[in-house]
């Protein structure tokens, strides 16, 4: 099983950015955790980080043609307005798990909105760098009940 984790704009700051918010570990030490965890699960884990919307897209669409069966986005943020980012997920029909790692509903105003959330099957946030993790584990869930259905159907 192939899956691509993408991050968005200033993730590749974490370490230096609010790390009162999101903590003292960089992008790298987040990446090698999440391809750690899945290595133990037999998954491949693509990672990817961009802070430009088009780079975001780019990667998305390139998904639906490497043939992975599921993604994970954290896309910064885009989520709160990138209508683009939204229908790119919507358009390569795999599931897409969103996640944060602060509690977005517990900051300002403007970050309790996700335009993203709505073309995802789920969120997870708040959790820290364990949001990924835990995003992996449903997504996986969610990828294997999907190949069933399409093996019983005739």
């Amino acid at each position: 099983m192939k899956i691509a984790v993408i991050n968005g704009p200033n993730l590749n700051f974490l370490g230096t950015r609010e790390p009162q918010i999101y903590g003292s570990q960089s992008l790298g030490d987040l990446e090698k955790e999440i391809i750690n965890y899945g290595q133990e699960k037999n998954i491949e884990v693509e990672c990817f980080q961009s802070n430009y919307e088009g780079a975001m897209i780019d990667f998305i669409q390139k998904c639906y043609h490497d043939e992975v069966e599921g993604l994970i986005i954290n896309p910064g943020a885009y989520t709160h307005y990138s209508y683009a980012l939204a229908d790119a997920i919507k358009s390569i029909g795999k599931p897409v798990v969103e996640v944060h790692i602060s509690h977005i509903h517990s900051r300002e105003d403007f970050r309790k909105n996700s335009v993203t959330a709505a073309s995802c099957i789920g969120v997870v946030e708040g959790f820290g760098f364990d949001s990924y993790l835990i995003a992996l584990d449903a997504l996986v869930r969610q990828i294997k009940k999907i190949r069933k259905k399409d093996n019983n159907e005739c």
